[in-house]
C-alpha cells in the first residue's frame, strides 16, 4: 500500500480537501483514496465527501465528551468532518457539468 502527496492528481487533491497530507501519518492510503474516486465517479469533492464519513465512522467509538474533575471537554471532530462532507456534496450539486458555449459565426470569403 502507497501513500503519496502531489496535488496535481486527483488522489492528492483529496487528501488536500480531507486534510490527510502528512505522509507519515496518513490516514489513508492511495489505494483507499482511489477506491473512493472510483466509487465517485472520479469526482474530488464526492470522493473528499465519503473519505471524510469513513474517517468520522472511525471515531465512532469514542466518547463525544469527557468530565475529569472540574474539566471538561466536548469532541467536535467528527460533526465538522460530516458538515464539510455535507458542503462538499452540495458543491457538487449545485455546480453544473456544463458551462454555456458561445457561438461564433465566421463568415467564409468566396473565391472569385
Amino acid at each position: 500500500m502507497t501513500t503519496t502527496y502531489d496535488i496535481t492528481n486527483s488522489v492528492g487533491q483529496v487528501r488536500l480537501i480531507i486534510s490527510d497530507t502528512v505522509i507519515a501519518t496518513a490516514h489513508f492510503t492511495d489505494e483507499e483514496i482511489t477506491y473512493f474516486l472510483t466509487a465517485n465517479g472520479n469526482s474530488v469533492n464526492l470522493a473528499a465527501a465519503q473519505a471524510l464519513e469513513a474517517w468520522a465512522a472511525s471515531y465512532a467509538a469514542n466518547a463525544d465528551s469527557e468530565h475529569i474533575g472540574d474539566y471538561a471537554y466536548a469532541q467536535t471532530i467528527t460533526k465538522k468532518m460530516l458538515d464539510l462532507a455535507a458542503r462538499l456534496r452540495e458543491t457538487e450539486a449545485t455546480t453544473p457539468v456544463l458551462d454555456w458555449a458561445e457561438m461564433t459565426l465566421v463568415e467564409e470569403e468566396e473565391d472569385e
